[in-house]
């Protein structure tokens, strides 16, 4: 993505090439990295944790961790990440749900109890900061609070022209999502919210982006300079991508939440079956 200036105004004009191949080094080095960290954490952090009859990771854990790890590189690598960057808007909003609503509950999944403990602390019993961080109000609020600036055309434009921008809203995004889920999937199961709360929350984290995806949808022009210039993948014009994109934020991302809502409703259902039985049974004792 190049610029220039006319009249006072920045323009922005995509490399014709749109399928060429483009390397991203960054990407590789924080994959090799998060797999250096794993090693580490089994050979030399699991050693002062486990004891040697258990086991270190679980099969789930181990399935998920690669998912996570597949889920983040393809939505960080060529080709996701150019033609998020450079072509289409909605691309680019499929990649931000690939960040925030797959990844995250995807790596929590893989983190074993004993190496959520290790990294929070409460091995050494003090629990105080792990009850802040999983405070749903607190992640709930700056999960949304991300979601609407990184919508906003200033921060998608100055994302296209900075590059180091471009990856801290990427990283925000990330740790803001990961602290939204912590509340649903921690490990510590202790530190989970209730079932039903789980599901309250969830629904309100699919109503705040509904704001952002109304805006794209029914916007009449180009929100976002960035994207609109002549180069048009696919033949899809600005304002097509821009609804795409909100329908991508709107239908697939609430749709998303409702099936967690509904598994976790399910759930909720089969703990609290055999508590109604008994009071079904008691109730047709009292009749009799």
């Amino acid at each position: 993505m190049c610029k220039s200036w006319q009249a006072g105004v920045v323009v922005f004009a995509a490399n014709p090439q749109i399928w060429r191949f483009q390397f991203h080094p960054e990407v590789w080095i924080l994959i090799a990295g998060v797999l250096l960290l794993a090693r580490y954490a089994v050979k030399v952090i699991a050693p002062n944790f486990v004891e040697p009859n258990e086991e270190i990771y679980t099969r789930k854990n181990f399935f998920a961790f690669w998912a996570a790890l597949f889920a983040l590189w393809f939505a960080s690598d060529w080709p996701m990440h150019d033609i998020s960057e450079e072509y289409l808007y909605s691309v680019h909003m499929v990649q931000h749900m690939i960040i925030s609503l797959i990844v995250p509950p995807l790596l929590l999944t893989a983190l074993p109890v004993w190496l959520t403990k290790a990294i929070f602390g409460t091995f050494s019993g003090d629990r105080t900061f792990t009850k802040r961080i999983s405070n749903p109000i607190a992640a709930g609020v700056c999960y949304n609070l991300i979601v609407i600036v990184t919508h906003l055309p200033f921060a998608v434009n100055y994302s296209i022209e900075s590059g180091a921008f471009h990856y801290f809203l990427h990283l925000a995004v990330f740790v803001s999502s990961l602290w939204m889920w912590l509340p649903i999937i921690n490990p510590m199961k202790e530190y989970r919210i209730s079932l039903p709360t789980q599901m309250v929350y969830l629904f309100l984290m699919s109503v705040v982006p509904t704001v952002p995806a109304g805006f794209l949808t029914f916007a009449g022009g180009a929100l976002y300079d960035a994207y609109d210039h002549q180069v048009r993948l696919w033949g899809i014009d600005i304002t097509t991508d821009q609804q795409l994109a909100g329908l991508v934020m709107k239908l697939a991302g609430s749709i998303y939440l409702w099936v967690w809502i509904a598994a976790r409703f399910f759930q909720w259902s089969r703990r609290n079956q055999p508590e109604m039985v008994l009071v079904e049974t008691k109730a047709e004792n009292t009749k009799v």
